[in-house]
């Protein structure tokens, strides 16, 4: 490492980090030569690949910084960490790394996290969050003062994290002389080298750090029941403790290790800890057992990750995916692994997102598992067996494809790349997540009309928080006063209990504390936004200007920030929410109208059937309801088909709530569009599917699998996207238009809308491309049967039958024939079904050729007694195909 060390110059050269004090047993010390040279100059960029605890993350950013020494008016290197205890530990270790060495440098290394920051106008070194970056950013987009970014982590793939790189990339070519660097502990290292060298000359570096582990041994400890119908089983939790208590007494090198398990969330942290608390106790054990995840102090994380001290007792860390690869715990040899991880997923259904409970991907398992082999042998256990190692997918699924987005797209949006037009991001945005954002971001008042940046979303987009509790706090500041505002928006944020009785929910002191830390955040954010408080309530809501008790407080604050969540009870124990959602609950005391903040999908018996849950929600008056709602609030036409044609309605909603419901006319402007209103809600099963309808939607399915564009997609959703373009003489005869009555829907049949969907000139190869009927070899025409639509659009999928084309054929028929049909320019083979002369089937093949070579001397020994008035020949391929008997052959002239 001499060549990569930098001293001191005695001309005033600025101090450069000790790199082989900081790079002291650290196994990516090996590359760190590699590195520096990879990004000497100014603009360079390097991906680094390494694995957890190789020690990436504290020697990249002295390396990184040393390089900038020697650059005139260099800046100071920005640092991303996933995760705010994480950014706290890294700069902690570096300071305490360079202290030894060099304390002035030690005092420039800082750390800035949400609510909380070090950073001084000296900083040479800042660790901060993604989220943090991105926001900076969007304040900043030139970041004069920077002249490094380090993002770590990147593997993680959160939002934060793929915006962060994304908006740094565009930073990078508009500078020219910033250096990037990505690091990642898993095998997509190319992929982001990849993505970073986009519109370079040159490509990026991909630096590889062998890695640090030393073997770990696997056992299991399965327990079949991890999960019931609320999630993560209590049972499970008791027995993980168990197996936790139960390692401290290994023998060997693992003697003085201490114990880190791995369970999905906060919950299951806090319930397995108190297990494992009384089973020592009962056992008259020593041991410190401590819990690391985000709801507990900061103080008290910094702690875990610092170590224990020589003499203190052994430690039972029971923590979330906070120490997968972000954080790494000193002391620990010995890994207890659930198997389970807590990840965002978006409901598109019920256009809601929540935090759900699934397997851990492979490459989590393998990486809780290498925590283990860090400073020595190391045992990993394992709380799940070897079906549940197989059936875990391979890679944790992107943030990016799984969460709503509305927070991502007001941020691209501020940006200047709405919906991520020209953004160099890892994995596009999902488009029906982004048409849901955009919706969410206009009944905000974030997007225009026309899709553009709002003064208010402009404002959104600068405060550290998700924009619906931004607009939230901002709105009701003024409704229910900035106190109850900011201590609403504050459990909101934290997914914790609301404050209905006007106090936060007594609860851990770490917990309550937290909280109050977040609500005077929310209430400083308001006051530095005092003008757009004043400009953001309606006329509604300030008619709602008089004192409100808590409960309704919170409510209002809960219903501006979620308007879709507004719920009316329909029935005992059942709300409807604007958004579409019927939720159920045990709170039989909620009132007729609420605003739920927390809703979970489930299965239990609190559900009611629904399928969702509503676990946390505050009251509302009608009246508050429709003020806070009142973007959702529409009045319309609707129609409802039945067998004597359509009827019509004039409806009053909120959202999906119906407020009012009268009989009116199809008749007038809206008709058109009330029809087609109808028919989407309906489906597209009302219309008659005769069966050359059917036939021609499956050949075109199949031409739009095999060739795509501009063969149309035919799906339902696909249909009736295009309804007015396909079906204009249809609707006008379903709304009535020059007619005494309209027309029943089942009264219209599908194939001349699916004849308008073919495109030309190719159409005219239709049927040469997927034809209704083949020539045989006897000259039949045999019609073809095409499998649904449906099964052909979810064929080749994972877990999907097959859905082939049959052609069912009397064997005789196909005499002489080798090569099996095949449709569709040849890329797709019929599947031969051979049919004895009286109909029944005796083979399936798709390959003839082995068919008449093998198979078929048994088919011939059997069938030729049973039809002896048909052809049986040895060799099938010397013979004539024929549909005709043996005496009508030897009676046939020809």
């Amino acid at each position: 490492m001499g060549g990569v060390r930098r001293k001191a110059k005695s001309d005033g050269s600025p101090a450069t980090f000790d790199l082989e004090v900081i790079g002291a047993n650290l196994a990516f010390a090996n590359v760190a030569r590699d590195l520096a040279e990879a990004i000497d100059s100014p603009g360079s960029c390097a991906v680094v690949q390494a694995p957890p605890g190789s020690g990436k993350t504290t020697l990249v950013p002295p390396i990184v910084a040393n390089a900038l020494a020697g650059d005139a008016g260099s800046g100071r290197v920005i640092v991303t960490q996933p995760r705010r205890v994480a950014a706290r530990a890294g700069a902690s270790r570096l300071r305490a790394l360079a202290s030894q060495t060099t304390p002035a440098l030690a005092d420039r290394v800082a750390y800035t996290v949400r609510g909380e920051s070090t950073l001084t106008r000296d900083t040479l070194v800042e660790f901060v969050t993604p989220g943090v970056l991105v926001r900076r950013l969007l304040a900043d987009p030139e970041l004069a003062d920077v002249s490094a970014i380090v993002l770590d982590e990147v593997h993680e793939r959160s939002l934060d994290s793929d915006l962060a790189l994304a908006f740094a990339l565009d930073v990078r070519d508009l500078r020219g002389d910033l250096r990037l660097l990505a690091l990642s502990a898993t095998l997509d290292a190319e992929r982001f080298a990849g993505l970073m060298g986009e519109g370079l000359e040159y490509p990026v570096p991909v630096i590889d750090s062998p890695t640090a582990l030393f073997p770990v041994e696997t056992r299991r400890a399965a327990f079949t029941a991890r999960m019931n119908e609320r999630g993560v089983s209590r049972e499970f939790l008791a027995h993980a403790a168990r197996v936790a208590v139960d390692a401290l007494g290994e023998k060997g090198e693992l003697a003085d290790s201490d114990v880190l398990i791995f369970l999905p969330g906060a919950w299951e942290v806090e319930n397995s800890a108190s297990v494992a608390r009384e089973l020592l106790a009962s056992r008259g054990m020593r041991a410190d057992v401590c819990e690391l995840h985000g709801r507990i102090d900061a103080r008290e994380q910094d702690r875990i990750v610092r170590g224990r001290e020589a003499g203190e007792p052994r430690c039972l860390i029971f923590s979330t995916n906070l120490a997968e690869s972000s954080l790494t715990v000193p002391g620990v040899r010995i890994v207890v692994d659930s198997g389970l991880s807590r990840e965002v997923r978006r409901d598109a259904a019920r256009k809601m997102s929540g935090l759900v409970t699934v397997t851990a991907s492979r490459a989590s398992m393998a990486q809780r598992a290498g925590r283990a082999g860090r400073l020595g042998p190391g045992l990993a256990i394992r709380l799940f067996d070897d079906l549940a190692y197989a059936g875990a997918r391979e890679f944790t699924l992107p943030e990016i494809a799984s969460a709503d987005l509305t927070d991502t797209a007001l941020l691209m949006a501020a940006w200047g790349t709405p919906g991520g037009a020209g953004l160099r991001l890892p994995d596009a945005p999902p488009t029906e997540a982004l048409t849901d954002a955009h919706e969410s971001l206009a009944a905000l008042g974030a997007l225009d009309s026309e899709g553009v940046l709002t003064p208010l979303g402009r404002t959104l987009a600068s405060i550290p928080a998700d924009p619906r509790l931004a607009r939230a706090l901002l709105t009701s500041t003024r409704v229910v006063g900035s106190d109850a505002a900011s201590r609403t928006v504050a459990a909101l944020s934290l997914e914790a209990p609301l404050p209905l009785n006007g106090k936060f929910v007594d609860g851990p002191r770490a917990q309550r504390d937290r909280l109050a830390r977040e609500a005077d955040r929310f209430a400083r954010i308001a006051r530095r936004h005092a003008n757009d408080v004043q400009a953001a309530a309606s006329g509604k809501l300030r008619a709602l200007e008089t004192p409100h008790d808590p409960a309704h407080a919170a409510g209002i604050v809960a219903a501006l920030a979620f308007p879709e969540r507004v719920a009316r009870r329909i029935e005992p124990g059942i709300y409807e929410t604007a958004g579409g959602t019927r939720a159920g609950t045990n709170d039989e005391g909620l009132g007729e109208w609420i605003a739920i903040a927390e809703l979970q999908r489930s299965n239990a018996k609190a559900a009611r059937g629904t399928g969702a849950i509503i676990r946390t929600a505050a009251p509302l008056t009608e009246e508050e309801a429709l003020a806070c709602a009142g973007p959702l609030v529409r009045e319309r036409t609707e129609i409802h088909f039945g067998d004597h044609g359509a009827k019509a309605r004039r409806v009053k909603v909120l959202g999906s709530i119906v407020l009012s419901s009268t009989p009116t006319k199809v008749e007038g402007p809206g008709a058109r569009e009330a029809v087609v209103a109808g028919i989407q809600r309906a489906g597209l099963g009302m219309f008659t599917w005769s069966a050359s309808a059917a036939n021609l939607r499956s050949r075109l399915a199949l031409l739009h699998r095999e060739l795509g564009e501009p063969w149309p997609d035919v799906s339902d959703n696909a249909l009736l996207a295009r309804l007015e373009e396909l079906a204009g003489p249809e609707l006008e005869a379903l709304a009535g238009v020059g007619r005494n009555h309209p027309v029943a829907p089942s009264a219209i049949d599908m194939r001349p809308i699916l004849e308008r969907a073919l495109p030309w000139p190719e159409a005219a190869r239709l049927e040469e491309l997927v034809p209704e009927r083949v020539q045989v070899p006897s000259d039949s025409r045999i019609r073809l049967d095409y499998p649904s639509a449906e099964q052909i659009a979810h064929a080749g999928e994972e877990g999907a039958d097959e859905a082939p084309v049959r052609l069912k054929v009397k064997l005789q028929e196909m005499f002489g024939l080798e090569e099996t049909p095949r449709i569709v320019e040849g890329r797709v083979s019929v599947l031969i079904e051979l049919l004895s002369p009286g109909g029944k089937p005796l083979a399936i093949t798709k390959d003839l050729r082995s068919f008449w070579a093998g198979p078929y001397a048994e088919v011939r020994k059997e069938m030729r007694g049973r039809y002896p008035k048909h052809p049986w020949p040895e060799d099938p391929m010397a013979f004539e195909a024929t549909a005709k008997t043996n005496r009508a052959l030897r009676q046939d002239p020809h």
